[in-house]
């Protein structure tokens, strides 16, 4: 048996709220497969499991908020059968395990509440931390649970802002904190790559156009295998290299923040098929449709203001990352061309990166590495 624990959606997550869930005990479940929807400080997200197995008890009921690493359910591992159910004439004081949930085993220890004594109404008589605030309260009963496959809740605007703004601000203090970033900015040449871009999309929709972030997508995609000291996370006081490059793209929400899925596989696609999965992603992000894989897996960012209008951005670390690229306004500049003035359309690229995996001279090669790449369009 295994247990199927809540994971963090992202740097900034510390709870989340279960909203449905989309399995029953009995059900088989493969890797991959969608089984919960959990709502975090930035949207509801489909939380997909990695485990084959057969669900045994599902241990947090929906509407309850729970910690990051909270168990949520258990599984049985295949061809795995399921224990013995308790004797019914079992005693009060027997000294066997009441199954608590571990959320509200601790708010049980808070408020001075008698677990053993409760009467749990989860699987299997398992004990909520609902169950635990009942008790605590000695009011009325709570409110009954979401059934699975109930619509969701939408979470008003002005609460959903707030608890945004507040995740951001502690993910990013965090960063800066526990991250010694450093800097580095590069002027690159577009004109290779604005001619190709011209000439793949004529004749083509609006809609079906090729654009510049796609390149930039790739390209960092590319540049990473070269220096894969930025491409993977420092966690337990060592850096964990990945050999895959799944490029989060930072993608601003409607009702403000932003949220930096991942594009898994970058280096590995054709730009076409690059295009479709970025315009997907935009749009589900949006729409508050994610799966917790596209929050979990990037390795590194990439983050574009080129469209706000700015010269340069340069951006903070998403941990446990180790890098983050930027790019600003892609406009026409005075350049040096075999020494001669001239007006060359050129982009900012910025470098965050951190100084306990790389250093400035490896990150000015990187940034070096991703110029030339864009300067050759065709070969992406």
């Amino acid at each position: 048996m295994f247990e199927f624990k809540l994971p963090s959606l992202g740097a900034d997550m510390e709870e989340g709220k279960l909203l449905e869930w989309l399995v029953r005990p009995g059900d088989s479940v493969g890797k991959g497969q969608v089984v919960a929807v959990v709502d975090t400080s930035k949207a509801a997200v489909d939380v997909e499991i990695w485990h084959k197995g057969t669900v045994h008890a599902l241990l947090v009921r929906p509407g309850e908020r729970i910690p990051v690493g909270t168990v949520l359910a258990t599984l049985l591992e295949p061809g795995e059968m399921a224990p013995a159910a308790p004797q019914a004439q079992k005693p009060a004081a027997s000294t066997a395990r009441k199954r608590i949930s571990p959320a509200a085993r601790r708010r049980a220890e808070a408020l001075g509440v008698d677990s053993v004594a409760l009467i749990g109404t989860g699987a299997d008589g398992a004990v909520t931390l609902a169950d635990v605030e009942r008790a605590a309260a000695a009011g009325p009963a709570a409110a009954p649970a979401v059934p699975a496959g109930q619509a969701r809740r939408p979470v008003p605007a002005a609460d959903r802002q707030a608890e945004t703004r507040r995740a951001i601000g502690a993910a990013m203090s965090r960063s800066k904190r526990e991250i010694p970033h450093y800097y580095l900015l590069e002027t690159i040449p577009l004109a290779h790559a604005q001619q190709w871009l011209a000439e793949v999309n004529k004749g083509r929709p609006i809609a079906a156009r090729m654009l510049l972030a796609v390149l930039q997508i790739k390209a960092v995609a590319r540049a990473v295998k070269k220096y894969p000291e930025m491409n993977g996370y420092f966690r337990d006081d060592g850096f964990e290299p990945v050999d895959a490059a799944h490029v989060g793209v930072a993608i601003s929400l409607r009702q403000g923040g932003l949220i930096a899925p991942a594009v898994h596989d970058a280096e590995r696609k054709p730009l076409e098929q690059l295009m479709r999965e970025l315009a997907d992603l935009v749009k589900r992000t949006r729409a508050g449709s994610l799966r917790s894989s596209e929050l979990t897996d990037a390795t590194i960012t990439l983050t574009n203001l080129g469209e706000q209008g700015v010269e340069a951005v340069v951006g903070v670390i998403h941990p446990p990352q180790v890098a983050l690229v930027g790019f600003g306004l892609a406009a026409p500049r005075p350049w040096v061309e075999d020494g001669e003035l001239c007006v060359m359309p050129t982009v900012t690229a910025s470098l965050a990166a951190d100084h306990r995996v790389s250093d400035g001279h490896r990150g000015a090669l990187f940034l070096a590495e991703l110029r030339e790449l864009l300067q050759q369009p065709q070969d992406l």
